[in-house]
């Protein structure tokens, strides 16, 4: 197993993003496919209050945190996410101006933040609802290793760089990556330190694991029907392109595995080892070249 001290501290990088300036977007602005633009425009949608909740879940414990280490890379965890929502809510306004419901979702996953805080304003005693708030951690932990796994993929995969054919929108992609990647086993290790059980931790990623693919591809054909002429009057076409997505390189060359692996007993995030792939990245973005050096602040 990787030993989680010897893990760097995530960095939080003030950056900027132009989406739609100087070249106008797309309405199906992932190479004019309706139902990977409808998939992106609601994984955009999910990002900022899903920022929000990794947060939360975090912070919660960072009380109980007493390793060095640790608690600097929550640190570095909490701004990266912080960050991430932000950059998230403006591609979603500008998704918003082109007729997509981002804004609605953000909303909804807002007013669930605020139970949460309530919750924790009146039951502040952490042994209350011990097992909801461990649940919400073990959630965390899932998700981040879900993200790191696609992240791995879009960094990996030429066909799928391809397929984002937005620029800025490829941009933001690839810096929301390599955070990911940078941050990928920091609430694992909390959930760890604060001795969350290992039952409940492989527990939560069953039922995430089953739930993502049918949750992201209904949300997208609802999206679709709610929000997108085109698509309504093209159902083979989207239905098509559906098939495409599962069948293409988003969801194999040993996708399914490295998410699969996490439900091993004694798993740890950094067994997976992206390390050559994150310098590699960190010099194609911000190397002297790099191409995202004009968008750091």
């Amino acid at each position: 197993m990787a030993a989680p001290v010897t893990a760097s501290y995530p960095k939080t990088r003030r950056i900027r993003f132009w989406f739609g300036d100087p070249v106008p977007m797309r309405r199906h602005f992932a190479d004019n496919d309706i139902a990977l633009s409808h998939v992106l425009a609601g994984a955009s949608a999910v990002f900022p209050p899903g920022e929000e909740f990794f947060v939360r879940s975090v912070r919660r414990y960072a009380g109980r945190i007493t390793e060095p280490t640790l608690k600097k890379r929550v640190a570095g965890f909490i701004g990266q996410e912080v960050t991430h929502g932000l950059h998230h809510r403006e591609l979603n306004e500008k998704l918003t101006e082109m007729g997509y419901r981002s804004k609605m979702v953000e909303t909804i996953g807002r007013r669930s933040g605020k139970v949460e805080d309530l919750v924790d304003k009146y039951l502040p005693d952490m042994d209350r609802l011990k097992y909801v708030r461990l649940t919400m951690l073990a959630a965390t932990a899932a998700l981040e290793h879900y993200t790191a796994v696609l992240a791995e993929r879009l960094l990996e995969s030429g066909e799928l760089q391809d397929m984002v054919t937005d620029d800025e929108v490829r941009n933001l992609l690839y810096w929301h990556a390599i955070e990911e990647l940078e941050h990928k086993s920091v609430a694992f290790d909390v959930y760890r330190a604060v001795g969350g059980p290992e039952w409940l931790r492989r527990a939560v990623m069953a039922v995430i694991w089953t739930g993502t693919v049918p949750f992201a591809t209904a949300g997208s054909w609802f999206s679709i029907v709610w929000s997108d002429p085109d698509g309504r009057r093209q159902p083979g076409r989207v239905l098509r392109e559906t098939v495409g997505l599962v069948r293409g390189p988003l969801l194999n060359d040993g996708m399914i595995a490295k998410l699969a692996v996490y439900m091993k007993k004694g798993f740890h995030p950094d067994d997976l080892d992206t390390d050559a792939l994150l310098e590699q990245w960190h010099a194609e973005l911000f190397g002297a070249e790099g191409t995202l050096v004009d968008h750091l602040k």
